[in-house]
């Protein structure tokens, strides 16, 4: 009997997927629910689990190969396991490198040792709670990774468990760690001696290359990894999109500052929650966007979508230095609490690669807060196929003219400035301009008596 596994929906604008790694190879066994492949949209990275127990019988992608989403793309063989496995001429023999042999390659170079036999080293592995694949403990024996060490790897996959990308990821940063010193050794060594004609060698984001020649120029190559790929992709196509206009206000916010730091630590014991300013910023969007609707719209060709919902995508820095835009849905619905909780758990999901793809696509207008850097300001560059996209700068207390009815005085008070990217073809100056300058009142605007 045999099991097909589909390529899953993910998300209504997902129509196909990259693979990116086979977890299991032809013949090997898998139990259900185990990881059996590792995919990419251009919104999110995911796992297909398997969805039977059994042995994977055929395969019918590549590694880079692109599938459409409900294809075949491999088929388990629920038996007793005696079914040969069976290779048609989708399945080349050449499918992927195993992980192990990865290890055998770095062994026979000297880069690792063998400290115990692995079926010796992988019973080590079962007095733990924390499930591991069979191939993640392969790989952590041929490392001589420990028990305790492997637990504190941070896992990506279902349920947060290590897959093969994580302990590779890890391994690979290890020894860069361990042989900082030599490197630098020898690319000394190698920049003072004469000019030595091999090509450099590129690679991934996440290693750099030492200091080479190149060019004539002393530089360092790095090759964009598949997600700052994809980003940039996403921007240049944007620019060449949208004719940008950006529109500037100042908002004094110091009421808003002075609540919150009045409610934040008996908020933080009420609801289990860190108030942050963000919500605080997509309560005021959200308020604003009901004022001026023709703000939350995108475009079609020569037709106008105005959208009767209102979903805001909140700008997130992945701490691979990457970005990736997680979206509250129908935030028009939550109260403040409700979008603290939301931006909270999207942000810390999308920070461990937890976002499911349906959390980061249809968004109507995104926030982004260039603040958290310290930088009073930013040009954002247009979210598509949304309209606008407001930053937000950090908060710094000035001085500042008040007028009062006894007339005008100085004071300290919490100034930020937000800024507005908006598409020309559809948003003028006045509309853009207004719809800004709304946030800034709801912000300024903030009643210090409020009680949540």
């Amino acid at each position: 009997m045999a099991t097909e596994v589909l390529l899953p929906k993910m998300g209504e604008s997902v129509a196909e997927a990259t693979i990116t790694t086979w977890v299991k190879n032809v013949g090997d066994t898998i139990e259900e629910e185990e990881s059996l492949v590792e995919i990419a949209t251009d919104k999110v990275d995911s796992e297909v689990p398997s969805p039977a127990t059994g042995i994977v019988k055929e395969i019918f992608f590549q590694e880079g190969e692109v599938a459409q989403v409900g294809a075949v793309i491999a088929i388990i063989d629920t038996g007793d396991g005696s079914v040969e496995p069976v290779k048609t001429e989708n399945t080349p023999s050449n499918l992927a490198i195993p992980a192990i042999e990865k290890v055998a390659a770095k062994i026979e170079s000297g880069t690792a040792k063998i400290q115990n036999d692995v079926s010796t080293v992988v019973s080590d592995y079962s007095n733990t709670n924390r499930f591991y694949s069979p191939l993640v403990k392969n790989i952590a024996s041929k490392e001589g990774i420990s028990l305790s060490e492997l637990e504190k790897i941070v896992g990506s996959g279902k349920e947060g468990r290590v897959t093969k990308k994580d302990i590779l990821n890890y391994i690979d940063n290890r020894e860069s760690d361990n042989s900082s010193n030599e490197v630098r050794a020898e690319t000394i060594a190698n920049t003072t001696s004469a000019p030595v004609n091999k090509p450099v060698e590129v690679q991934t984001a996440k290693a750099q290359t030492p200091s080479v020649n190149y060019e004539g120029k002393n530089v360092e190559i790095i090759e964009m990894d598949r997600m700052r790929t994809l980003i940039s992709e996403h921007m240049v196509r944007s620019k060449h999109t949208s004719p940008h206009v950006t529109s500037f206000v100042e908002a004094d916010v110091t009421e808003l500052v002075n609540w919150r730091n009045s409610i934040k630590n008996s908020f933080a014991e009420k609801e289990g929650e860190k108030i942050t300013f963000t919500p605080i910023f997509v309560e005021a969007i959200v308020k604003a966007l009901k004022d001026f609707p023709m703000v939350n719209i995108s475009i079609d060709g020569n037709k106008i979508i105005k959208k009767n919902y209102i979903n805001i995508g909140i700008a997130a820095a992945l701490p691979s230095g990457n970005l990736i835009v997680p979206v509250i849905k129908n935030a028009d619905y939550l109260n403040l609490t409700g979008l603290v909780k939301s931006t909270n758990d999207l942000v810390k999901r999308a920070r461990i690669n937890k976002l499911k793809p349906d959390e980061i696509q249809d968004g109507t207008f995104t926030l982004t807060n260039v603040g958290t850097f310290g930088n009073l300001m930013g040009t954002p560059i247009i979210n598509q196929p949304q309209a606008a996209i407001l930053a937000v700068g950090s908060i710094k207390k000035k001085p500042a003219v008040i007028e009062t009815p006894q007339g005008d005085h100085i004071a300290i008070r919490q100034m930020m400035y937000l800024s507005l990217s908006y598409d020309h073809r559809a948003v003028d100056g006045a509309l853009g301009g207004a719809f800004l300058r709304k946030v800034a009142d709801y912000l300024e605007q903030f009643d210090s008596s409020r009680t949540i």
